[in-house]
């Protein structure tokens, strides 16, 4: 254990060794191509690849280095747990929020995600960006706990001008909510109105607020107090497929709204 920490510590202390080792798994670098790609220092090259070569790492092979079998496993599993540790330093801030538990995908997928947050001059960041999703989306599939008057105020306009297909599944948390908001009830008529847009209540409970836009996932995160807090969205397949696979599930569940719990 301790000569493996060792190892891990000897690659994580120096940027130009992961870079070098990086570049030499994926083909023969020559000392030059790699002093101009990484912007070491000849010295500093040299001792790096002096100290690559005495654990077996790398080799010489015409004129330039390669990664060796062993080289390549050690840089397998360092790249993995770099680019982990940079996927965790993103989510960091927001994963409090994250219902892990009812989140059917590998924090990996999230990798590229676009995270929004709050801030002093755009309190309502988080919902601004689903609004500008929706706005340009075709197709729209929701299943969340709670209605958000922006989403449903743009996605009732633009299925009534014939813009956009909505499905949505709402718990009826969610639609007890409607029922006592006059401005979210009249919304929520006129969507039901319309042919392009159909809407339905599940008993059980849904514990994620969910947007699936064309081909963009999006999540409004709120604490335990209902406070919004963060958004996340991305456009990865795997993360893409479960929002699918769970709007389909929760679809096949649920039950067309009755207008008459719309009214107390």
């Amino acid at each position: 254990m301790e000569s493996a920490l060792s190892e891990i510590e000897f690659l994580a202390l120096s940027s130009n060794r992961v870079a070098v080792l990086r570049r030499l798994v994926r083909e023969r670098h020559t000392r030059t191509d790699l002093a101009v790609a990484t912007g070491a220092s000849q010295a500093t090259l040299g001792r790096i690849l002096r100290d690559f070569e005495d654990r077996s790492w790398i080799r010489r092979a015409e004129g330039g280095y390669v990664a060796t079998a062993t080289g390549e496993l050690v840089a397998d599993g360092f790249l993995d747990l770099l680019e982990i540790m940079e996927i965790e330093g993103e989510l960091r801030p927001i994963v409090r929020y994250l219902p892990t538990d009812a989140l059917g995908v590998d924090l990996r997928r999230f990798k590229d995600a676009t995270i929004t947050v709050p801030s002093g001059t755009k309190p309502n960041a988080p919902v601004k960006r689903v609004l500008d999703i929706l706005r340009t989306a075709e197709s729209v599939r929701v299943f969340s706990h709670a209605f958000n008057e922006g989403s449903l105020t743009v996605i009732e306009e633009r299925a009534s001008a014939g813009e956009m297909t909505s499905r949505g599944v709402f718990s009826r948390r969610a639609l007890d909510a409607v029922a006592d908001d006059d401005g979210l009830r009249r919304r929520l008529d006129s969507l039901l109105d319309t042919p392009a847009a159909k809407v339905r209540v599940r008993d059980g409970e849904i514990p994620l607020a969910v947007t699936v836009a064309d081909g963009v996932v999006h999540m409004l995160l709120r604490d335990t107090n209902g406070v919004l807090q963060a958004s996340v969205d991305t456009d990865e397949t795997a993360v893409r497929t479960w929002a699918t696979e769970t709007f389909g599930e929760y679809w096949e569940t649920a039950e067309p709204v009755d207008r008459d719990e719309l009214v107390h």
